[in-house]
């Protein structure tokens, strides 16, 4: 280890990917790091919480983009639920807006996956011992980018009106009269520049805001 206080056991990490290769080969190169332990690997963002409580990682290595329940969100639960748990987020979007939010969320660090395994094992080390690691070019962007100009109402509004789902729906779904609806959508695509609902939750996953 490159801590001056070595660890009498290996550092515990949970591993979330959805994509079964990827899992794989990420928990396999970690294992070969002496000090680093793969405890749990799950492929489903509602797995992760229930994953942490039964085996206590050190440090939760997730992804952004998982079925169930996003990356993001599994974060701010695991810093309610297990906080003794330190989220690493690695993903292959890096985008401003999502540093922004995994740091709201919670999370120590915030990686892309095309670096290699060495610079991971390091930043596993340094979140352990209680450092915050962001990759250096995503964190320029995020700061000149700005945060997001979306509500999180807004961004509620359009997450649920994705897959054509109507006024109607959305309203049904967030507990909001269709009115109320049709205002939040009307802002989000204002605050977007796009020219309706489909291209503003296109131009607001691009930029990390939902």
């Amino acid at each position: 280890m490159t801590d001056e206080t070595p660890r009498s056991h290996p550092v515990r990490v949970l591993l979330a990917e959805d994509q079964g290769m990827m899992r794989g080969a990420l928990a396999l190169l970690l294992g070969m790091e002496a000090d680093i332990e793969v405890v749990a690997q799950v492929a489903a963002g509602d797995e992760i919480v229930a994953a942490a409580l039964a085996h206590r990682p050190d440090i939760a290595l997730l992804d952004i983009e998982l079925p169930g329940l996003s990356g993001l969100d599994a974060a701010a639960e695991l810093r309610e639920r297990v906080p003794g748990c330190r989220v690493l987020i690695l993903t292959t979007f890096g985008r401003p807006g999502y540093l922004r939010r995994a740091m709201d969320a919670g999370a120590a660090g915030f990686l892309v996956k095309d670096g290699p395994v060495e610079e991971l094992a390091g930043a596993i080390r340094r979140v352990l011992a209680g450092e915050t690691v962001v990759d250096p070019a995503l964190a320029a962007a995020a700061l000149s980018a700005g945060p997001s100009p979306l509500t999180g109402r807004e961004c509620d509004v359009l997450r649920a009106s994705a897959d054509g789902a109507t006024v109607a729906d959305i309203a049904a779904v967030l507990h909001l009269s269709e009115s109320t609806v049709r205002n939040y959508l009307s802002a989000a695509i204002g605050k977007t520049g796009t020219r309706n609902r489909a291209e503003a939750l296109r131009a607001a996953r691009q930029r990390g805001w939902v």
